[in-house]
């Protein structure tokens, strides 16, 4: 049986965070990729002090061997058009390209409260099957459109957004084509099952954010007073070998479905409560364990 090979990346988002300015440490995108590589990490996804441009990224990135393992887009797909979309995510392809990153992550913005800190959590955007189902023709569209030219996209379920629980992934599975990014500290945050989000769409997923929960924290949460970021203000967030979740049996099941590509850390929380470089040793530690009891090589 061949060995499966495994990457290991984490997000900028533990040193400074796009959403929230006042949960991010002051430092330059140079030391936080020094750190990254210091932990172990090989890549990292961007964030808002990466400048888009490989000229000028490329030889910063190769004096700390870490490469771009994916970035955010906001997409607004959902009550948008497809052409605009294209030319808004139009820069970002071009850079992600020259940058051989595997994928750009999609995130549904449209309709979403996950930036709005006075939006409770229960005021998420709820879509009828009906609405899914043309989301998901247009997404998939998008998607094929993307890929087409060079660039998937993998789609981010998310907390506070349109599809955030595990009957809203399944119809969007059900009525679209695109790919899947498995974030399992979104989906145990809204509630889902880990281990059956595997089981029923592991043909789909093509990048894995492993996100870990702080379970007291989300478990404490008045989700009709509280929004999603005062949860990331909270702790709700942490990376593997910190929370609650069991890495090792979800990364056992992946390797099942023989998974192949990036596991990425990405643990939003308090830099000054949990530091970035501590965190980040932490979590690459915790999946070096659990990558080799499920049989992963990772690359060094």
């Amino acid at each position: 049986m061949p060995i499966l090979k495994a990457k290991l990346g984490i997000a900028p988002i533990a040193w400074w965070n796009d959403d929230l300015a006042e949960l991010s440490d002051d430092v330059s995108l140079e030391e936080c990729l020094r750190q990254a590589a210091e932990a172990g990490f090989t890549g990292m996804e961007t964030g808002r002090r990466f400048p888009m441009d490989m000229g000028e990224l490329g030889p910063i990135l190769a004096r700390h061997g870490i490469s771009v393992c994916g970035g955010w887009f906001s997409g607004l797909l959902l009550d948008g058009d497809i052409e605009v979309e294209k030319d808004r995510i139009a820069a970002q392809h071009a850079f992600f390209k020259a940058a051989g990153a595997p994928c750009i992550v999609y995130g549904e913005t449209a309709r979403s409260v996950q930036g709005v800190k006075s939006a409770p959590l229960t005021t998420k955007p709820r879509l009828s099957e009906a609405e899914i189902a043309v989301y998901g023709r247009k997404i998939s569209d998008f998607a094929d459109w993307c890929a087409g030219n060079g660039m998937p996209i993998s789609y981010h379920h998310h907390m506070a957004a349109a599809i955030e629980t595990e009957a809203e992934l399944d119809l969007l599975m059900k009525h679209s084509t695109v790919p899947l990014l498995f974030d399992a500290g979104h989906m145990a945050f809204a509630g889902g099952d880990n281990l059956a989000v595997i089981e029923k769409h592991h043909a789909r997923i093509t990048h894995v954010h492993t996100k870990d929960i702080r379970a007291k924290v989300v478990d404490g949460l008045d989700r009709s007073r509280e929004s999603f970021l005062d949860a990331v203000v909270k702790g709700a967030f942490t990376v593997p070998g910190d929370g609650s979740l069991d890495f090792e049996v979800l990364v056992k099941a992946l390797a099942a479905k023989g998974y192949e590509g990036w596991f990425v850390v990405e643990a939003e929380q308090d830099p000054k409560v949990s530091p970035p470089l501590e965190m980040a040793k932490k979590g690459h530690k915790e999946l070096l364990r659990v990558m080799a009891a499920a049989g992963y090589e990772v690359a060094p």
